[in-house]
């Protein structure tokens, strides 16, 4: 084996450890302030829990309704990707383990591909909603009634 193949064969185990051990760590459980705020993009304050940050159902776009309605029924949805887990990766959302938060799309008219809305959901069965209309940049909570 050649010393390039040697080196590019340990870089690659070295970033396979970082990423399980990333993986790994523990989140930090929200606090009760953490459940009812959402994070605001970086660089700005957080939505107080008194303000406008949570949405009702019927203030929300059509298309994420419907898609609410796919969550809370299993199914079928439109895209593959629909219930992925949503990593959290801009930790934009209250710190939770992996596999908590699940992602399905919120169908964009005119769009040619999935567009930039997604609702997330949180908790196996859900108990917790937000809305994005700008790809994970910024969330809103959604109260769904049960």
């Amino acid at each position: 084996m050649s010393r390039w193949t040697s080196i590019l064969l340990l870089l690659v185990a070295a970033i396979a450890a970082a990423q399980l051990w990333q993986a790994r760590r523990e989140p930090v459980a929200p606090t009760p302030a953490d459940r009812s705020t959402i994070e605001a993009p970086v660089g700005r304050k957080p939505p107080d829990a008194g303000s406008d940050a949570s949405r009702d159902r019927a203030s929300l776009p059509p298309e994420a309704i419907a898609t609410l309605e796919l969550i809370g029924r299993g199914g079928p949805f439109p895209y593959d990707r629909d219930g992925s887990v949503f990593q959290n990766r801009e930790q934009r959302l209250p710190a939770m383990p992996r596999g908590y938060y699940r992602e399905y799309t919120v169908q964009t008219p005119g769009s040619r591909d999935r567009g930039a809305r997604r609702i997330v959901s949180g908790g196996d069965p859900p108990v917790v909603y937000y809305y994005t209309d700008d790809h994970y940049r910024t969330f809103r909570r959604v109260e769904v009634p049960p």
